[in-house]
């Protein structure tokens, strides 16, 4: 097993351990779900948490053919760290560095009218055609550009500045709202509209490299919205968009993240004794208490106090009053495992911990935002960096 870790070989407060073999696995998975389509896997947000350039590297390796960022920041930190293909940005704010994302040869997404002209401003800047990916807002209502006349003056413009040589029209998608809930109506609605902003824009003449829509969720249950490339996620990193549509297990997914902490201090108390601030949780009798070195600090939600799982020395546990900025207490009823112990709050749960599902729900949010969430003081340490064979 390849081992890398960002801090010192001494036991670790904490650890966010990350399977590069589960994430290319889970790369092969999605592509076998979507045979006819190119994978892009999404590595925005430090890969949802997990480490941008080495979940890239991995999910190359596995045959993606596209990796998408939010930001042109995060495009850009790709392309310095040596990452090759495409990629592509859509998250972008008037100002934005679109010369330097088209002499790094991104593609980036407009959604109006002023993006597509500060891009145009930029080519003829950097004598370099930009590549441009139009989005449409078929329903979800954040970014992309309205049907009707809005649609219809960005295709006319990107289409003129392409006859000038300043861009290349490479991409039309959108992105879906409600593709996590199984046969909410608005996912045929945004099917139709895409297909027929499509229709527009081909029939005005433009001829797109990649149409694309779906998400993990589409990916994993919509085939007819695959079009020519699918973008996951969260699914990448091993983990069901949607506890409706099934666990991991159920789509060949295995969750790449396993994150643990050493216990630092096991200590016997009598019945009645406070734990934590304001005492929202009192012993109910002698026992021993367990003290777990992550807090809100590093990322754990502190809506779970109370109710986060742990696995400490083969037995699940639950947090025992208020999780606090850089730790918390569980109740080892009696037991007294050494210090130094490790407590998993999370990984593939197959090996009797419990997963980013269980904090999602004792949470009362996502598995997206748990496993995003993990702080910098967090170190990953990356196992399987080299593909077997």
């Amino acid at each position: 097993m390849n081992e890398t870790a960002t801090a010192p070989t001494a036991p670790l407060r904490a650890r966010a351990e990350i399977d590069l073999a589960a994430l290319r696995a889970n790369v092969r998975a999605l592509r076998a779900r979507a045979s006819g389509a190119a994978l892009m896997a999404v590595v925005k947000s430090d890969a949802y948490g997990h480490g941008a350039v080495p979940c890239a590297r991995a999910a190359v390796e596995a045959g993606a053919r596209w990796l998408g960022t939010a930001t042109p920041e995060e495009a850009l930190a790709l392309r310095k760290a040596g990452l090759p293909g495409r990629i592509m940005c859509w998250l972008w704010t008037p100002g934005g560095p679109w010369r330097e994302a088209i002499e790094a040869d991104l593609d980036v997404s407009v959604s109006g009218m002023w993006a597509l002209r500060e891009l145009v401003a930029a080519a003829r800047e950097a004598g370099v055609p930009g590549r441009v990916q139009l989005k449409a807002d078929t329903g979800l209502g954040r970014n992309g550009c309205q049907p009707g006349e809005d649609w219809a003056e960005l295709v006319a413009e990107a289409l003129r500045a392409q006859s000038e040589g300043l861009l290349r029209v490479t991409g039309l998608w959108s992105h879906f709202a409600c593709a996590d809930e199984p046969g909410h109506p608005s996912i045929a609605a945004q099917l139709t509209l895409f297909r027929e902003m499509l229709a527009y824009a081909e029939g005005r003449g433009v001829r797109p490299e990649v149409r694309h829509i779906a998400n993990s969720p589409a990916t994993l249950t919509l085939p007819e919205s695959h079009f020519d490339l699918v973008r996951t996620g969260i699914a990448t990193y091993g983990i069901s968009p949607s506890p409706e549509l099934g666990v991991p297990a159920d789509f060949g997914l295995r969750p790449v993240m396993t994150l643990s902490a050493s216990i630092a201090l096991v200590k016997r108390v009598p019945g009645g004794h406070g734990v934590s601030y304001g005492h929202r949780y009192v012993t109910p009798g002698e026992t021993t208490l367990g003290l777990v070195p992550v807090g809100y600090a590093d990322g754990i939600p502190r809506h779970a106090s109370g109710a986060g799982p742990v696995l400490v020395d083969g037995k699940w546990r639950t947090v025992a009053g208020r999780i606090a900025m850089d730790q918390f207490v569980v109740d080892l009823g009696g037991d007294e495992p050494p210090t130094g112990t490790r407590a998993v709050l999370f990984g593939p749960g197959d090996r009797g911990e419990p997963t980013a599902e269980d904090w999602a729900q004792a949470a009362g949010t996502i598995a997206y935002e748990i496993v995003t969430r993990i702080g910098t003081r967090v170190p990953r340490v990356y196992v399987n960096e080299e593909q077997a064979g």
